[in-house]
């Protein structure tokens, strides 16, 4: 018996790049213009301050910096920089 391999519909790798492709684009379609992607209208209060600091006033809160750093805390552990492997001639070190 001879089977005419001409006839054979198999599945070729186009195929399957095709399908996942509009796969990855009908999903990137729905995910980036569904109706949870619209912005948000914010409420009069939060919209009405432009700075952190502004609405931070408007609340009463005080806004202080961050305090420095503290001349006890040592700098942090770091590795020891290597010699060139071929240091310049003429320099002593």
């Amino acid at each position: 018996m001879v089977f005419d391999q001409a006839k054979w519909h198999r599945v070729q790798p186009v195929h399957v790049a095709l399908a996942i492709a509009i796969f990855g684009i009908l999903a990137m379609l729905i995910v980036d213009h569904g109706p949870w992607a619209r912005p948000h209208p914010q409420p009069a209060h939060i919209a009405y301050f432009k700075t952190t600091g502004e609405a931070v006033r408007a609340a009463g809160a005080r806004l202080v910096p961050t305090a420095p750093k503290s001349a006890i805390e040592p700098d942090p552990q770091m590795p020891k920089q290597a010699e060139p492997p071929n240091p310049e001639p003429g320099l002593v070190h």
